[in-house]
């Protein structure tokens, strides 16, 4: 028989052989906790790791502020740096609807349907179930505001038959806008799986695809939207971006974050008669994303402003020569304001007003007619332009008159 010491010592080495299997389990469940962390759609406040495994440190990755109107960018910080954007990929899916509803084919009242596969998406959802039927109106709520993936692919599924498909639209409408920097993998921006890259971007293209979407109200009114209900009022879609409650006169776009993303946002804002795009990319804290994208517009708003270089109605100094009419002239009005974006202190700078106008016009001319253009170049460089209109009817005149038009 065994003594009591070693009966001890044997019990000893045993309880040392379960501690470390116990704690290998734990780390392998710590590492896999990790690893599925890396992967959610979820906000958070800790900090972010970049896709290429450094810690995210800087305020943000890259940055783009654009006066949407010109396309003139007045602030970047590597803008073209290629970057996951997260959920703002569904900025491209909102395009596709809206312009899909300005041209008919879409109607708000539409009602779109849930797949089992949208039924199953991960993330930022409103839980969808297989076969529940939504307005294209509120799923597109749930979109913008509440950055629902699950009706992100009901949509697409919707519009293109798959989300496969309708990647396709995606990418194809990103070259027609001069995204260059970017190639989309997914409709809505959910981390890839291991071992597949990730939907890409760059600040620069989030701005570019910010001009377009403000092109078209319906998607301003929603995402303007702070909190709204959703299944009969039984769910709160609340907006994942604070600027919209927090940011004076920010009445959108979109937010996306996922860990290997960072935290991203595209802003936009009007003041006055200025609207103003910023995109920041790769923050690793939620709040210090706003809060740049906060400053960044402040700064654009303090340092900028649109200049009225003619106000609709007005008459321009040149007259054109008109034959045949009652009239022997014309002096074009402006059809239209015409404001350029500027610095403050660049107007003292010289612009240049200019008029394209035929060299002579044949009568009658109506009230209202196009009779040619006026622009507005700064540096030699087209900065904006406004169409030149008749002010009033010049009808045909006598047959002298007529004669003398001839000679």
């Amino acid at each position: 028989m065994r003594s009591g010491g070693e009966r001890l010592r044997t019990w000893s080495a045993i309880c040392v052989v379960v501690a470390a299997v116990l704690l290998t389990a734990s780390a392998s469940a710590l590492a896999r906790h990790r690893a599925q962390a890396r992967h959610k759609s979820v906000n958070s406040e800790e900090g972010a790791e970049s896709v290429s495994g450094a810690k995210l440190t800087d305020a943000y990755v890259s940055a783009c502020v654009m006066e949407p109107g010109s396309g003139r960018v007045i602030f970047q910080k590597d803008m073209h740096k290629p970057w996951p954007p997260a959920s703002m990929t569904k900025m491209m899916l909102i395009l596709l609807v809206a312009e899909k509803l300005h041209d008919g084919s879409l109607k708000l009242s539409d009602q779109v349907s849930t797949s089992a596969l949208a039924s199953k998406m991960g993330g930022s959802q409103v839980y969808l179930k297989e076969g529940e039927t939504f307005s294209l109106d509120d799923m597109m709520k749930a979109i913008v505001v509440h950055s629902a993936n699950d009706a992100s692919l009901a949509m697409a599924e919707y519009v293109a038959g798959s989300g496969e498909a309708f990647v396709v639209m995606m990418n194809k409408r990103a070259q027609e806008l001069g995204m260059k920097d970017t190639l989309y993998r997914s409709p809505h921006g959910l981390p890839p799986a291991p071992g597949q890259p990730p939907d890409i971007t760059s600040a620069y293209d989030s701005a570019l695809l910010a001009r377009e979407l403000i092109k078209h109200p319906d998607v301003l009114r929603w995402s303007s939207i702070d909190t709204c209900g959703f299944r009969n009022n039984t769910f709160e879609l609340r907006n994942t971006n604070h600027l919209i409650r927090t940011y004076k006169g920010c009445d959108g776009l979109k937010t996306g974050f996922y860990y290997a993303a960072g935290f991203n946002v595209t802003a936009t804002a009007r003041r006055q008669n200025l609207r103003l795009v910023a995109v920041v990319m790769g923050s690793p804290r939620k709040q210090q994303n706003f809060n740049s994208a906060a400053t960044l517009l402040s700064q654009g708003f303090m340092e900028y402003y649109q200049y009225a270089v003619a106000k609709k109605g007005v008459a321009i100094a040149q007259s054109v020569p008109i034959s045949g009419g009652a009239a022997g002239q014309i002096k074009p009005v402006w059809g239209a304001d015409l404001n350029v974006f500027m610095k403050h202190g660049e107007e003292k700078t010289a612009f240049k007003v200019d008029y394209a106008l035929p060299a002579s016009l044949q009568a009658p001319i109506k009230a209202g007619q196009d009779l040619g253009t006026g622009n507005v170049t700064v540096d030699g460089q087209v900065a904006g332009s406004a169409p030149l209109i008749a002010p009033e009817d010049v009808p045909r005149g006598g047959i002298l008159s007529r004669l003398i038009g001839k000679l």
